[in-house]
């Protein structure tokens, strides 16, 4: 009924970059927020950074000043740069989004299956 598809991850060195993508497909009515989120081993799963419709942005201030987020409403697709990565910034990252959906009462919270970043030399 409803797709939320992450790519982009991968094994990178640190300081350097990953860009990952979200695209959400489905019987999608409206949406609202969307976000990226991440969880590494052992640790509870972390809000990263969030975009408003109105592209309102919200980050975690381990990723302040290296990580942008931003969505193209037309595509349906919200995207996460990631510069200057930090060996800290392991995890699996998960894309949420806010929908709401044909059949479904009320906006409702949607995730991805999450993408593997790793950022070691």
């Amino acid at each position: 009924q409803v797709q939320v598809v992450e790519s982009g991850g991968g094994l990178v060195q640190p300081g350097g970059s990953l860009r990952l993508s979200c695209a959400v497909s489905g019987n999608i009515v409206s949406f609202n927020a969307m976000g990226w989120y991440r969880q590494a081993p052992g640790k509870e799963r972390e809000l990263v950074a969030g975009i408003t419709r109105e592209s309102r942005t919200i980050f975690a201030d381990s990723v302040k000043g290296r990580f942008t987020i931003s969505r193209d409403n037309a595509k349906n697709t919200v995207y996460l740069q990631m510069n200057s990565l930090k060996p800290e910034d392991t995890a699996v990252y998960y894309c949420n989004a806010e929908l709401l959906v044909i059949g479904v009462a009320g906006y409702r919270d949607y995730w991805g299956q999450g993408t593997q970043v790793t950022v070691s030399s």
